[in-house]
């Protein structure tokens, strides 16, 4: 069984890629790192996927999901951050009542950092044949009010990254994937 979180590496215009989506990589990168060098072992598998191609039509992904779609009842969730690493609010999440109430109950976790809100869609065209398939799925949410001032630019470098705000996105990405790969039971479909 698998708990899957992501982000993408494709820049492919006049930036770096660095927020976008570098950050989404950044954050699902240090989320395992850091539940290892915690020493945590959690139930069920936690996978990183960096994701290539979201731009070009989600080829990365379509071809993840040809490679792996026998096996769609044994994936968990899919996470996947796509909007910058900017301070976060919560998750947006698709899946059950049941399943939703169960991640609203793990982000109260994440209340010392004023990180509760779940949302009513998850967003992420990496996730998105996942999700389609009774998946449950989330993606990030945080503060897009600067996110376009660096998308697709030649602004869109390491500098844009603030590394506080990108540890509170980590923090939101750790806690979630490492609770949900820990349950006793699969989040219900």
């Amino acid at each position: 069984q698998v708990v899957l979180v992501s982000g993408h590496l494709d820049s492919w215009d006049v930036g770096q890629g660095a927020m976008d989506d570098g950050g989404g990589a950044f954050i699902s990168w240090e989320a395992l790192s850091l539940i290892k060098d915690l020493g945590l072992r959690p139930k069920r598998t936690l996978r990183l996927v960096l994701w290539t191609g979201e731009e070009q039509g989600g080829i990365g992904a379509k071809q993840y999901y040809q490679l792996h779609k026998e096996n769609v009842s044994n994936f968990d969730i899919v996470m996947e951050s796509d909007e910058g690493t900017f301070k976060p609010s919560g998750l947006g999440f698709s899946g059950s009542a049941e399943a939703r109430d169960i991640v609203k109950e793990i982000m109260t976790l994440l209340q010392p950092i004023s990180v509760t809100d779940v949302y009513d869609s998850a967003d992420g065209t990496d996730i998105a044949y996942w999700m389609r398939d009774g998946v449950p799925g989330a993606s990030l949410r945080n503060d897009i009010n600067k996110y376009f001032w660096f998308h697709h630019s030649q602004g869109d470098t390491m500098t844009v990254q603030d590394p506080n705000q990108m540890n509170l996105c980590a923090a939101v990405w750790t806690v979630v994937s490492y609770v949900i790969a820990d349950m006793e039971e699969m989040l219900p479909r």
